[in-house]
């Protein structure tokens, strides 16, 4: 019989060109990835790949077949994330994806005491990531989440506002004064995101405003950041909440509309619509108005 497994090493090859690559991609090692696309063939009787110079290719045949087994790669994912899910709604567990900063302000503001208080057959648990985590892979259940949120995929609710503005440690003011104005945020060091994080609005931002400017702290969160910027080695943007909650920094600029945002509650329909996330969101849309200081500031 056709070991449905087989498929996925058939699809990463194709997606990333090479054995060596889609082993990577799926964990194992190249000589797995190479076995198991030869069984499939041989179980098949017809080639799927070839091998080139430059890597492997799919033969006509496999290029015909492609589409039906990403097909039934779609189809183990999603029944793998049914699975989830259905143990999630039997344990009562409600994952949250949000910026790891933003974890202790939502812990520190009770929030959370009180919807277990009010729903105590429910548990939350933190997916801490600056990341978006793709709520279809089953990772979360639930984003909360600022910036482009557009997502034809989920739905959710406003929540409050996503405010960012420049900052600089007091040390820094002391040592070196501070901007007038955006323009002269090049005449100063500046704190901002590496490459992993270069798609992000402030990254972005900065690029357009200070493109002459010195980057001298790169970082892959919004907590290294904020971190660099109290260090006093350069200023650089945060989110209000944070910025203005530490007595070591200034607001020098700020807030920048073009850095403002929502703040969004996101899920996916189906799992917007099990009991538990249900509970959470209409938890959530009630307190917003303890909710706007900790996402604002």
């Amino acid at each position: 019989m056709l070991d449905w497994n087989d498929l996925r090493y058939f699809v990463a090859v194709a997606r990333h060109g090479s054995t060596l690559a889609a082993g990577r991609a799926l964990g194992v090692d190249q000589s797995t990835v190479q076995r198991r696309v030869g069984a499939l063939e041989r179980h098949i009787g017809r080639a799927l790949v070839q091998r080139h110079p430059s890597g492997y290719r799919l033969t006509d045949f496999g290029t015909e077949m492609l589409d039906a087994a990403q097909r039934v790669e779609q189809s183990v994912a999603a029944f793998e994330q049914a699975l989830v899910v259905s143990r999630r709604n039997v344990a009562g567990v409600i994952r949250l994806t949000c910026p790891e900063p933003l974890v202790s302000r939502l812990t520190q503001s009770g929030l959370l005491e009180r919807f277990h208080a009010k729903h105590p057959a429910y548990h939350v648990e933190f997916v801490m990531s600056d990341r978006y985590v793709d709520l279809r892979t089953g990772e979360a259940d639930v984003a909360l989440r600022s910036g482009d949120t557009d997502d034809g995929a989920l739905v959710g609710r406003k929540l409050g506002d996503s405010l960012w503005a420049v900052y600089a440690s007091r040390d820094y003011v002391a040592r070196h004064g501070q901007p007038a104005s955006i323009e002269a945020l090049e005449a100063h060091p500046l704190a901002g995101f590496d490459e992993s994080m270069a798609r992000h609005r402030a990254s972005q931002w900065l690029r357009q405003v200070a493109p002459n400017a010195t980057l001298v702290a790169r970082n892959d969160s919004v907590l290294g950041l904020l971190l660099s910027v109290k260090s006093g080695v350069a200023i650089g943007p945060l989110p209000t909440a944070l910025g203005d909650a530490d007595p070591d920094l200034v607001r020098v600029l700020g807030p920048v509309p073009a850095l403002a945002r929502d703040w969004r509650l996101l899920a996916l329909p189906e799992i917007r619509q099990t009991a538990r996330v249900s509970a959470f969101f209409e938890f959530m849309v009630a307190e917003i108005e303890a909710l706007r200081p900790v996402l604002t500031g």
